[in-house]
């Protein structure tokens, strides 16, 4: 029985890009990615990350991954959290603008 115990062996996730980058795949097709449930904190992250954009001129689509296994594919245990170009860059806490703003603007600097 002692495989009940043991640890479980994960399969990576990837992308599916070319680079056989360790980046898990989200299919949305977004750079900037909101992860969590559709709760009101992800929602009041993607509306400060939306406006720090805006004040930064960034356009790009923002994707939202609700899928609890795609968001542990990051590495991610509390939500919501922010992630640009594969990157979890902020986890378990609704961003100020001005917070989102520094952080995209440090990703895209």
């Amino acid at each position: 029985m002692a495989f009940l115990f043991g640890k479980k062996k994960s399969e990576p996730t990837s992308c599916g890009c070319a680079s056989g980058c360790s980046t898990p795949a989200d299919n949305t097709g977004a750079a900037i990615l909101i992860l969590g449930g559709g709760c009101a904190n992800c929602q009041a992250l993607e509306r400060a990350v939306r406006a720090a954009m805006a004040e930064l001129n960034i356009q790009e689509e923002v994707g939202h991954v609700t899928d609890f296994a795609q968001i542990a594919a990051y590495g991610v245990l509390t939500t919501p959290a922010l992630v640009v170009d594969g990157q979890v860059l902020s986890a378990g806490q609704v961003l100020s603008v001005e917070q989102a703003k520094a952080l995209l603007a440090k990703a895209r600097g």
